[in-house]
């Protein structure tokens, strides 16, 4: 396999992703919450990441009132994002697909979390240092999950569907498939390729969640403002998002034989009752959840 930039959970993009288990955190101790995750909290206190990353609504107190509204409003949108893909995930589960993937897994821990039906099991596509930290404080929690979990640990630039079928997942059967965050991290090319390969492994039945960021959103992103309250987190979200080239997925989805649905980050967030706001209210106008059926 081709060698390929690593990160751990406090370098680059595996940062991103203590920032979203960050925002799951705060997101479960509001009283509305839309979303519980119990080990979110126990990923950042385990990370020591190299710049302030609270763990609970009263620490976004002592922040700087930019850092404040993105973490609030970053946990507000987590929270509809999580619930979204969670009801999708379980309803594809409760019809009978036993086959879930989750590509680019991060910190998820929805085979902990989620109530599954007997038979699941649960595939999570990540970087090999990313995944030992999650397993390793989880570990220490004697967590256990709720299905059968496969690590998959591979980069998803390398050839992943090899070290997929070599964990144990069957092309065969009917796949849900979860790409949660990802897209707006690759490049034209790579997104693509992703979405080739996804179509090449699902049989009939299978189905497919994204995130998908429009390019419209730029403008925004690159305000100095977004910019400087990004930086909290440790890094310049611009830098490692990718726009040029790329097309709606629903469009080579369809292509390739999906049914294709797509709705906002603010419809369903009204749906849930939720009002999004602040900065990251701002950016996730530009957000769709697009899901497709096979």
């Amino acid at each position: 396999m081709e060698e390929f930039e690593q990160w751990d959970i406090v370098t680059g993009v595996g940062l991103t992703a203590l920032g979203v288990a960050a925002g799951r955190a705060l997101e479960t101790e509001r009283p509305d919450r839309l979303v519980s995750d119990p080990y979110a909290e126990a990923f950042v206190a385990a990370a020591d990441p190299p710049v302030p990353v609270p763990r609970r609504l009263a620490d976004t107190a002592q922040l700087p009132d930019a850092a404040r509204d993105m973490w609030t409003s970053l946990s507000s949108y987590l929270g509809v994002r999580s619930r979204f893909f969670d009801r999708f995930l379980t309803t594809a589960a409760a019809v009978g697909i036993a086959q879930v993937v989750v590509a680019a897994a991060g910190l998820d821990t929805r085979a902990f979390r989620l109530d599954w039906p007997p038979g699941v099991e649960l595939f999570e596509i990540d970087q090999a240092r990313v995944l030992e930290f999650k397993d390793g404080v989880l570990g220490g929690l004697g967590a256990r999950p709720r299905c059968a979990r496969h690590v998959v640990p591979v980069d998803l630039r390398d050839d992943w569907p090899v070290a997929l079928r070599d964990a144990g997942f069957d092309p065969g059967r009917a796949t849900v498939w979860l790409a949660e965050g990802l897209l707006p991290f690759l490049p034209a090319d790579a997104e693509r390729l992703l979405f080739d390969r996804i179509s090449h492994l699902s049989a009939p039945g299978s189905r497919l969640a994204v995130e998908h960021l429009a390019p419209s959103v730029r403008p925004i992103i690159e305000d100095p403002e977004y910019r400087a309250a990004g930086r909290q987190l440790g890094v310049d979200i611009v830098e490692l998002w990718h726009f040029e080239g790329k097309e709606d997925p629903g469009r080579p989805l369809a292509a390739a034989g999906w049914d294709v649905r797509s709705v906002t980050a603010p419809e369903v967030a009204v749906q849930y009752g939720r009002q999004l706001h602040g900065l990251m209210g701002r950016t996730v106008v530009h957000s769709r959840f697009v899901t497709a059926e096979r």
